[in-house]
Protein backbone atom coordinates (compact mmCIF):
# COMPACT_ATOMS: atom_id res chain seq x y z
CA UNK A 1 0.00 0.00 0.00
CA UNK A 2 2.53 2.17 -0.80
CA UNK A 3 0.51 4.86 -2.33
CA UNK A 4 -1.64 5.26 0.61
CA UNK A 5 0.10 8.03 2.16
CA UNK A 6 0.36 10.08 -1.20
CA UNK A 7 -3.57 9.92 -1.50
CA UNK A 8 -4.44 10.75 1.69
CA UNK A 9 -2.00 14.06 1.59
CA UNK A 10 -3.37 14.73 -2.13
CA UNK A 11 -6.75 14.61 -1.30
CA UNK A 12 -6.31 16.19 2.39
CA UNK A 13 -8.36 13.37 3.74
CA UNK A 14 -6.73 13.96 6.79
CA UNK A 15 -5.98 17.40 8.41
CA UNK A 16 -3.11 17.62 11.60
CA UNK A 17 -4.34 16.88 15.02
CA UNK A 18 -7.59 15.56 14.13
CA UNK A 19 -8.77 12.31 15.40
CA UNK A 20 -9.62 9.70 13.08
CA UNK A 21 -12.06 6.60 13.67
CA UNK A 22 -11.36 3.72 11.94
CA UNK A 23 -14.86 1.71 11.11
CA UNK A 24 -13.19 -1.82 11.50
CA UNK A 25 -15.52 -5.00 11.95
CA UNK A 26 -12.29 -7.06 12.34
CA UNK A 27 -12.13 -8.27 8.63
CA UNK A 28 -9.34 -8.40 6.53
CA UNK A 29 -9.81 -4.42 5.02
CA UNK A 30 -10.17 -2.80 7.61
CA UNK A 31 -7.68 -4.08 10.03
CA UNK A 32 -5.29 -3.44 7.58
CA UNK A 33 -6.38 0.37 7.01
CA UNK A 34 -6.14 0.45 11.35
CA UNK A 35 -2.84 -0.92 11.10
CA UNK A 36 -1.67 1.33 8.39
CA UNK A 37 -3.43 4.71 9.90
CA UNK A 38 -1.83 3.51 12.65
CA UNK A 39 1.57 3.62 11.70
CA UNK A 40 1.70 6.56 9.70
CA UNK A 41 0.03 8.92 12.68
CA UNK A 42 2.96 10.40 13.55
CA UNK A 43 3.60 11.42 9.82
CA UNK A 44 0.25 13.04 9.48
CA UNK A 45 0.10 14.07 12.86
CA UNK A 46 -3.02 12.71 14.02
CA UNK A 47 -4.79 10.37 16.56
CA UNK A 48 -6.04 7.10 15.26
CA UNK A 49 -9.32 5.17 17.14
CA UNK A 50 -11.10 2.24 16.50
CA UNK A 51 -15.14 1.87 15.65
CA UNK A 52 -16.77 -1.46 15.70
CA UNK A 53 -20.13 -1.92 15.40
CA UNK A 54 -21.88 -5.38 16.05
CA UNK A 55 -25.09 -5.20 13.96
CA UNK A 56 -26.45 -7.99 15.70
CA UNK A 57 -26.93 -10.27 12.92
CA UNK A 58 -24.44 -13.05 13.37
CA UNK A 59 -24.24 -15.54 16.30
CA UNK A 60 -20.69 -14.82 16.00
CA UNK A 61 -20.39 -10.93 15.72
CA UNK A 62 -19.94 -10.89 19.14
CA UNK A 63 -16.50 -12.69 18.83
CA UNK A 64 -15.59 -10.58 15.65
CA UNK A 65 -15.97 -7.56 18.20
CA UNK A 66 -13.58 -9.02 21.09
CA UNK A 67 -11.06 -9.85 18.44
CA UNK A 68 -10.97 -6.11 17.53
CA UNK A 69 -10.83 -5.40 20.87
CA UNK A 70 -8.06 -7.69 21.20
CA UNK A 71 -5.91 -6.33 18.45
CA UNK A 72 -6.63 -3.04 19.19
CA UNK A 73 -5.27 -3.40 23.15
CA UNK A 74 -2.46 -5.44 21.54
CA UNK A 75 -1.40 -1.84 19.19
CA UNK A 76 -2.14 -0.02 21.93
CA UNK A 77 -5.26 1.91 20.04
CA UNK A 78 -8.17 3.32 22.16
CA UNK A 79 -11.50 1.80 20.82
CA UNK A 80 -14.84 1.96 21.44
CA UNK A 81 -17.41 -0.33 20.66
CA UNK A 82 -21.39 -0.53 19.76
CA UNK A 83 -24.36 -2.80 19.43
CA UNK A 84 -27.05 -2.36 16.91
CA UNK A 85 -30.22 -4.00 16.29
CA UNK A 86 -30.16 -4.22 12.57
CA UNK A 87 -32.74 -7.37 12.97
CA UNK A 88 -35.51 -4.77 14.63
CA UNK A 89 -34.64 -2.12 12.34
CA UNK A 90 -34.69 -4.35 9.20
CA UNK A 91 -38.62 -5.53 10.60
CA UNK A 92 -40.01 -2.43 11.82
CA UNK A 93 -39.11 0.03 9.34
CA UNK A 94 -39.34 -2.91 5.92
CA UNK A 95 -35.97 -2.74 4.45
CA UNK A 96 -33.50 -5.21 3.42
CA UNK A 97 -30.72 -6.49 6.21
CA UNK A 98 -28.28 -4.66 4.15
CA UNK A 99 -30.24 -1.47 4.29
CA UNK A 100 -31.06 -2.09 8.14
CA UNK A 101 -27.44 -2.34 9.00
CA UNK A 102 -26.08 0.35 7.17
CA UNK A 103 -28.34 2.64 8.16
CA UNK A 104 -27.67 1.58 11.96
CA UNK A 105 -23.93 1.60 11.38
CA UNK A 106 -24.10 5.16 9.83
CA UNK A 107 -26.44 6.48 12.65
CA UNK A 108 -23.73 5.30 15.27
CA UNK A 109 -21.15 6.73 13.16
CA UNK A 110 -23.32 10.55 12.73
CA UNK A 111 -23.68 10.25 16.50
CA UNK A 112 -19.80 9.26 17.19
CA UNK A 113 -19.26 12.21 15.20
CA UNK A 114 -22.01 14.57 16.95
CA UNK A 115 -20.32 13.78 20.19
CA UNK A 116 -17.04 15.06 19.38
CA UNK A 117 -15.62 11.16 19.93
CA UNK A 118 -14.06 11.54 16.97
CA UNK A 119 -13.56 14.36 13.63
CA UNK A 120 -14.03 11.62 10.85
CA UNK A 121 -14.54 8.64 10.26
CA UNK A 122 -12.12 6.42 7.61
CA UNK A 123 -13.80 3.52 5.76
CA UNK A 124 -11.84 0.73 4.48
CA UNK A 125 -13.57 1.05 0.72
CA UNK A 126 -10.75 0.07 -2.04
CA UNK A 127 -10.51 -0.44 -5.53
CA UNK A 128 -12.48 -2.96 -6.15
CA UNK A 129 -15.59 -2.02 -3.58
CA UNK A 130 -15.54 0.73 -6.08
CA UNK A 131 -15.74 -1.29 -9.36
CA UNK A 132 -18.85 -3.61 -7.63
CA UNK A 133 -20.45 -0.42 -6.39
CA UNK A 134 -20.45 1.43 -9.79
CA UNK A 135 -21.69 -2.30 -11.27
CA UNK A 136 -23.90 -2.57 -8.75
CA UNK A 137 -25.64 0.92 -8.93
CA UNK A 138 -26.16 1.26 -12.71
CA UNK A 139 -27.82 -2.78 -12.62
CA UNK A 140 -30.23 -0.93 -10.38
CA UNK A 141 -30.95 1.68 -12.57
CA UNK A 142 -28.68 4.69 -11.01
CA UNK A 143 -27.88 7.63 -12.77
CA UNK A 144 -24.59 9.58 -13.25
CA UNK A 145 -24.57 10.01 -9.73
CA UNK A 146 -24.76 6.64 -8.85
CA UNK A 147 -21.74 5.54 -11.89
CA UNK A 148 -19.93 7.79 -10.06
CA UNK A 149 -19.50 5.41 -7.26
CA UNK A 150 -17.66 6.29 -3.64
CA UNK A 151 -16.22 9.46 -3.61
CA UNK A 152 -12.53 9.65 -1.14
CA UNK A 153 -14.43 11.98 1.03
CA UNK A 154 -18.35 12.32 2.07
CA UNK A 155 -19.88 15.29 3.79
CA UNK A 156 -16.41 16.50 4.93
CA UNK A 157 -16.57 13.69 8.02
CA UNK A 158 -16.49 9.80 6.17
CA UNK A 159 -13.10 9.37 4.44
CA UNK A 160 -11.84 5.90 2.30
CA UNK A 161 -7.98 6.59 2.01
CA UNK A 162 -7.90 3.01 0.35
CA UNK A 163 -10.60 3.97 -2.32
CA UNK A 164 -7.43 3.36 -5.30
CA UNK A 165 -6.03 0.78 -3.74
CA UNK A 166 -6.72 -3.20 -5.27
CA UNK A 167 -7.32 -5.89 -3.01
CA UNK A 168 -4.45 -7.72 -3.84
CA UNK A 169 -1.91 -4.77 -2.47
CA UNK A 170 -4.42 -4.92 0.70
CA UNK A 171 -3.64 -8.85 1.09
CA UNK A 172 0.03 -8.25 0.39
CA UNK A 173 0.34 -5.56 3.45
CA UNK A 174 -1.82 -8.07 5.44
CA UNK A 175 0.92 -10.77 4.53
CA UNK A 176 4.00 -8.65 5.22
CA UNK A 177 3.17 -7.10 8.46
CA UNK A 178 1.73 -11.16 9.58
CA UNK A 179 -1.70 -9.58 10.40
CA UNK A 180 -4.72 -11.75 11.95
CA UNK A 181 -8.22 -10.62 10.90
CA UNK A 182 -11.95 -12.58 10.89
CA UNK A 183 -13.81 -13.69 8.28
CA UNK A 184 -17.47 -12.92 7.99
CA UNK A 185 -19.75 -16.20 6.91
CA UNK A 186 -22.23 -13.84 5.70
CA UNK A 187 -19.33 -12.46 2.77
CA UNK A 188 -20.07 -15.91 1.27
CA UNK A 189 -24.39 -16.01 1.43
CA UNK A 190 -24.61 -14.73 -2.74
CA UNK A 191 -28.59 -13.56 -1.46
CA UNK A 192 -27.32 -10.18 -0.76
CA UNK A 193 -26.98 -8.09 -3.91
CA UNK A 194 -23.20 -7.45 -3.64
CA UNK A 195 -21.83 -10.51 -2.30
CA UNK A 196 -23.89 -11.54 -5.43
CA UNK A 197 -21.27 -8.89 -7.89
CA UNK A 198 -18.37 -9.96 -5.54
CA UNK A 199 -18.42 -13.40 -5.62
CA UNK A 200 -20.37 -14.38 -9.41
CA UNK A 201 -20.51 -11.42 -11.47
CA UNK A 202 -17.09 -9.46 -11.06
CA UNK A 203 -15.13 -13.36 -11.17
CA UNK A 204 -16.50 -14.26 -14.13
CA UNK A 205 -15.96 -10.41 -16.04
CA UNK A 206 -11.99 -10.68 -15.13
CA UNK A 207 -11.64 -14.18 -16.82
CA UNK A 208 -12.80 -12.39 -20.51
CA UNK A 209 -12.00 -8.75 -19.20
CA UNK A 210 -8.26 -8.81 -16.98
CA UNK A 211 -8.29 -5.02 -16.13
CA UNK A 212 -12.41 -5.12 -15.50
CA UNK A 213 -12.06 -3.60 -12.29
CA UNK A 214 -9.80 -0.61 -12.61
CA UNK A 215 -11.73 -0.01 -16.13
CA UNK A 216 -15.18 0.35 -14.16
CA UNK A 217 -13.27 3.14 -11.55
CA UNK A 218 -11.83 4.81 -14.68
CA UNK A 219 -15.22 4.70 -16.24
CA UNK A 220 -16.40 5.97 -12.46
CA UNK A 221 -14.27 8.90 -12.84
CA UNK A 222 -15.11 10.04 -16.14
CA UNK A 223 -19.24 10.64 -14.97
CA UNK A 224 -18.08 12.10 -11.70
CA UNK A 225 -16.19 14.67 -13.43
CA UNK A 226 -19.27 14.78 -15.76
CA UNK A 227 -21.72 14.92 -12.74
CA UNK A 228 -19.43 17.83 -10.83
CA UNK A 229 -19.89 19.80 -13.64
CA UNK A 230 -23.97 19.66 -14.49
CA UNK A 231 -24.20 19.72 -10.02
CA UNK A 232 -22.53 23.07 -10.70
CA UNK A 233 -24.98 24.64 -12.65
CA UNK A 234 -27.57 23.92 -10.21
CA UNK A 235 -29.07 27.16 -8.50
CA UNK A 236 -31.07 26.56 -5.36
CA UNK A 237 -31.07 29.93 -3.76
CA UNK A 238 -34.86 30.64 -4.35
CA UNK A 239 -35.33 27.50 -2.39
CA UNK A 240 -37.38 27.68 1.63
CA UNK A 241 -36.13 25.26 3.83
CA UNK A 242 -37.33 24.59 7.05
CA UNK A 243 -36.31 21.54 9.55
CA UNK A 244 -39.31 19.33 8.35
CA UNK A 245 -39.64 20.13 4.85
CA UNK A 246 -38.48 21.90 1.56
CA UNK A 247 -40.62 24.57 -0.85
CA UNK A 248 -39.41 24.41 -4.08
CA UNK A 249 -40.55 27.12 -6.72
CA UNK A 250 -43.24 25.35 -9.69
CA UNK A 251 -40.69 27.16 -11.91
CA UNK A 252 -37.48 24.83 -11.40
CA UNK A 253 -39.26 22.08 -12.68
CA UNK A 254 -39.00 23.88 -16.31
CA UNK A 255 -35.45 23.26 -16.54
CA UNK A 256 -33.87 20.11 -18.02
CA UNK A 257 -34.65 16.97 -16.51
CA UNK A 258 -31.18 16.45 -15.31
CA UNK A 259 -30.71 19.52 -13.52
CA UNK A 260 -34.62 18.99 -12.02
CA UNK A 261 -33.67 15.22 -11.05
CA UNK A 262 -30.36 16.66 -8.62
CA UNK A 263 -32.24 19.16 -7.19
CA UNK A 264 -34.64 16.44 -5.77
CA UNK A 265 -31.89 14.18 -4.90
CA UNK A 266 -30.35 17.21 -3.06
CA UNK A 267 -33.89 17.62 -1.37
CA UNK A 268 -34.46 14.06 -0.77
CA UNK A 269 -31.12 13.37 1.15
CA UNK A 270 -32.01 15.77 3.53
CA UNK A 271 -34.90 13.52 5.11
CA UNK A 272 -32.90 9.94 4.33
CA UNK A 273 -29.66 8.53 3.92
CA UNK A 274 -30.70 6.08 1.80
CA UNK A 275 -31.11 6.84 -1.75
CA UNK A 276 -34.83 7.74 -3.64
CA UNK A 277 -35.45 5.46 -6.31
CA UNK A 278 -35.41 6.48 -10.10
CA UNK A 279 -38.64 5.70 -10.72
CA UNK A 280 -40.00 7.85 -6.93
CA UNK A 281 -37.82 10.75 -9.23
CA UNK A 282 -39.73 10.70 -12.29
CA UNK A 283 -42.76 10.54 -9.52
CA UNK A 284 -42.44 14.08 -8.26
CA UNK A 285 -41.17 15.84 -11.65
CA UNK A 286 -44.64 14.44 -13.51
CA UNK A 287 -46.75 15.22 -10.52
CA UNK A 288 -44.93 18.91 -10.03
CA UNK A 289 -46.10 19.77 -13.73
CA UNK A 290 -49.13 17.80 -13.97
CA UNK A 291 -50.89 17.49 -10.52
CA UNK A 292 -53.67 19.72 -9.57
CA UNK A 293 -52.94 22.21 -6.56
CA UNK A 294 -53.32 20.99 -3.36
CA UNK A 295 -52.94 17.25 -4.17
CA UNK A 296 -50.84 15.19 -2.25
CA UNK A 297 -48.69 11.62 -2.76
CA UNK A 298 -46.42 9.67 -0.34
CA UNK A 299 -43.21 8.30 -1.18
CA UNK A 300 -40.65 5.69 1.01
CA UNK A 301 -39.14 6.87 4.71
CA UNK A 302 -42.46 8.56 5.14
CA UNK A 303 -41.73 11.40 2.98
CA UNK A 304 -44.64 13.57 1.38
CA UNK A 305 -44.88 15.72 -1.77
CA UNK A 306 -47.67 18.64 -1.63
CA UNK A 307 -48.65 20.77 -4.92
CA UNK A 308 -49.18 24.31 -3.24
CA UNK A 309 -50.06 26.89 -5.56
CA UNK A 310 -46.33 28.50 -7.22
CA UNK A 311 -44.32 25.63 -4.83
CA UNK A 312 -43.87 22.14 -4.52
CA UNK A 313 -43.32 20.90 -0.97
CA UNK A 314 -41.16 18.16 0.56
CA UNK A 315 -40.36 16.67 3.73
CA UNK A 316 -42.44 15.92 6.95
CA UNK A 317 -45.80 17.11 5.99
CA UNK A 318 -48.49 17.13 8.31
CA UNK A 319 -51.49 18.91 9.08
CA UNK A 320 -51.36 20.52 12.57
CA UNK A 321 -54.65 20.41 14.76
CA UNK A 322 -54.19 23.85 16.87
CA UNK A 323 -56.96 24.97 18.78
CA UNK A 324 -57.72 27.51 21.47
CA UNK A 325 -59.05 30.72 22.02
CA UNK A 326 -57.34 33.96 23.64
CA UNK A 327 -58.47 37.13 24.67
CA UNK A 328 -57.40 39.82 23.25
CA UNK A 329 -55.15 42.10 25.49
CA UNK A 330 -51.66 43.78 26.15
CA UNK A 331 -48.29 42.18 26.30
CA UNK A 332 -46.75 38.93 25.30
CA UNK A 333 -49.27 36.20 24.07
CA UNK A 334 -47.74 32.79 23.74
CA UNK A 335 -50.29 30.40 21.06
CA UNK A 336 -49.10 26.70 20.91
CA UNK A 337 -48.42 26.06 17.70
CA UNK A 338 -47.59 29.57 16.51
CA UNK A 339 -45.60 31.54 18.62
CA UNK A 340 -45.68 34.29 20.09
CA UNK A 341 -47.79 37.13 19.58
CA UNK A 342 -47.06 41.15 21.47
CA UNK A 343 -49.43 44.16 21.37
CA UNK A 344 -48.64 47.48 22.99
CA UNK A 345 -50.43 50.39 23.23
CA UNK A 346 -48.94 53.48 21.90
CA UNK A 347 -50.28 57.44 21.23
CA UNK A 348 -47.21 57.14 18.96
CA UNK A 349 -48.34 56.60 14.71
CA UNK A 350 -45.05 55.07 12.77
CA UNK A 351 -45.07 52.79 9.96
CA UNK A 352 -45.31 49.18 10.65
CA UNK A 353 -42.51 46.93 10.62
CA UNK A 354 -41.92 43.70 9.13
CA UNK A 355 -44.15 41.25 11.13
CA UNK A 356 -45.54 43.76 12.45
CA UNK A 357 -49.14 45.55 12.71
CA UNK A 358 -50.42 48.24 13.75
CA UNK A 359 -53.92 49.29 14.26
CA UNK A 360 -57.12 51.52 15.55
CA UNK A 361 -57.20 50.50 19.61
CA UNK A 362 -60.68 52.59 19.72
CA UNK A 363 -61.81 50.10 17.25
CA UNK A 364 -60.94 46.56 18.72
CA UNK A 365 -64.42 45.43 20.53
CA UNK A 366 -63.44 44.02 24.38
CA UNK A 367 -64.99 40.85 22.27
CA UNK A 368 -62.71 39.96 20.56
CA UNK A 369 -60.43 37.38 20.60
CA UNK A 370 -57.26 35.39 18.85
CA UNK A 371 -58.43 31.66 17.73
CA UNK A 372 -58.22 29.80 14.66
CA UNK A 373 -60.58 29.95 11.75
CA UNK A 374 -63.67 28.77 11.72
CA UNK A 375 -66.54 27.68 9.14
CA UNK A 376 -68.54 31.05 8.21
CA UNK A 377 -65.61 33.44 9.15
CA UNK A 378 -65.95 36.57 6.91
CA UNK A 379 -62.99 39.37 6.62
CA UNK A 380 -62.85 42.57 4.87
CA UNK A 381 -59.35 42.96 4.06
CA UNK A 382 -57.67 46.61 4.20
CA UNK A 383 -58.84 49.11 1.26
CA UNK A 384 -61.61 46.46 0.05
CA UNK A 385 -65.52 47.13 -0.02
CA UNK A 386 -68.02 44.21 1.43
CA UNK A 387 -66.51 41.05 2.79
CA UNK A 388 -65.58 37.89 1.51
CA UNK A 389 -65.03 33.98 3.29
CA UNK A 390 -62.09 34.00 5.15
CA UNK A 391 -61.50 30.86 3.05
CA UNK A 392 -61.89 32.81 -0.26
CA UNK A 393 -59.38 35.43 1.23
CA UNK A 394 -56.87 32.65 2.08
CA UNK A 395 -57.25 30.79 -1.72
CA UNK A 396 -57.07 33.97 -3.10
CA UNK A 397 -53.54 34.81 -0.97
CA UNK A 398 -52.76 31.58 -2.17
CA UNK A 399 -51.80 30.16 1.64
CA UNK A 400 -51.89 25.96 1.18
CA UNK A 401 -54.67 24.22 2.51
CA UNK A 402 -52.60 22.61 5.52
CA UNK A 403 -51.52 25.72 6.82
CA UNK A 404 -54.78 27.95 7.01
CA UNK A 405 -55.67 26.43 10.25
CA UNK A 406 -52.12 27.45 11.95
CA UNK A 407 -52.39 31.30 11.42
CA UNK A 408 -54.57 32.42 14.64
CA UNK A 409 -56.95 35.58 13.88
CA UNK A 410 -58.35 38.25 15.70
CA UNK A 411 -62.09 37.58 15.94
CA UNK A 412 -65.12 39.43 17.12
CA UNK A 413 -67.83 36.40 16.27
CA UNK A 414 -67.63 35.59 12.60
CA UNK A 415 -66.16 38.52 11.67
CA UNK A 416 -61.94 38.39 11.12
CA UNK A 417 -60.34 41.70 12.50
CA UNK A 418 -56.75 40.42 11.55
CA UNK A 419 -55.26 37.59 9.99
CA UNK A 420 -51.60 37.23 11.94
CA UNK A 421 -48.73 38.69 10.44
CA UNK A 422 -50.65 39.04 7.01
CA UNK A 423 -53.77 41.18 6.87
CA UNK A 424 -55.98 43.54 9.13
CA UNK A 425 -59.61 44.59 8.49
CA UNK A 426 -60.29 47.90 6.42
CA UNK A 427 -62.57 48.59 9.85
CA UNK A 428 -59.60 48.75 12.09
CA UNK A 429 -57.06 50.89 10.04
CA UNK A 430 -55.41 53.69 11.24
CA UNK A 431 -57.04 57.17 9.89
CA UNK A 432 -56.41 60.93 10.84
CA UNK A 433 -58.93 60.37 13.54
CA UNK A 434 -56.80 57.82 15.53
CA UNK A 435 -55.43 59.06 18.83
CA UNK A 436 -54.52 55.13 20.60
CA UNK A 437 -52.76 52.49 18.83
CA UNK A 438 -51.77 49.11 19.25
CA UNK A 439 -49.07 47.66 17.70
CA UNK A 440 -48.89 44.26 17.65
CA UNK A 441 -45.91 41.94 16.30
CA UNK A 442 -45.76 38.26 15.63
CA UNK A 443 -42.87 35.62 16.43
CA UNK A 444 -43.37 32.66 14.55
CA UNK A 445 -41.72 29.06 16.02
CA UNK A 446 -38.76 27.87 14.70
CA UNK A 447 -39.17 24.64 12.84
Amino acid sequence: MENVLDYIKENKLIKPREVIGVACSGGRDSIALLHFLNSVKEELDCEIVAINVDHGIRPSSAFDTEFVMNFCKENNIRAYKFKGEALKVASEEKLTIEQAARKVRYGIFDTVIKRGLVDKIALAHHLNDQAETVLLNIIRGSGLSGARGMDAIRDGVYIRPLLTTPREEIMSYIDENGLEFVEDETNSDITYSRNYIRNIVMPALRKHFKSVDRNIVNFAKICAKDDNYINSQIDMSTMIETTDYVKLPLTYFLQDEAIVNRILKRVFSKFSKQDIESKHINMVRSFALEAENGTMISLPFKIKVVKEYDYLTIGYVKKKEITGSYPFRSGKLPIDGYGVIRTTSSKVRTEPKIHQHIVDAGRIPTTAVWRFRQEGDVFSPLGMDGSKKLKDYFIDKKIPARMRQEIPVLADGNKILIVADIQIADEVKVTDDTHQFFKINYEKELF
